[in-house]
């Protein structure tokens, strides 16, 4: 039977998610980029811009997942 895995085993597994998404989020600003021919530069850019929005994309789920897993800081709203 398999035992639950470890805290190394869980932020490994955690980090190779982060890397995958934030390969993801930078790499497609560049291909939509290149149906329109862009210039070598303009292609920099959207790769900067792209690596850019994943930083922030992996920052907010990285947030949002340690919410729900409680180990973050719970805010209620008031209504």
């Amino acid at each position: 039977m398999v035992g639950p895995i470890s805290e190394a085993e869980r932020e490994a597994g955690n980090r190779k998610i982060k890397l995958v998404l934030l390969a993801i989020v930078t790499a497609t600003p560049p291909l939509i980029a290149l149906q329109l021919d862009p210039s070598p530069i303009q292609l920099l850019a959207a790769a900067g811009v792209g690596f850019a929005l994943g930083l922030v994309v992996v920052w907010y789920l990285g947030r949002l997942a340690a919410e729900f897993a409680g180990s973050g800081p719970r805010r209620r709203r008031r209504r």
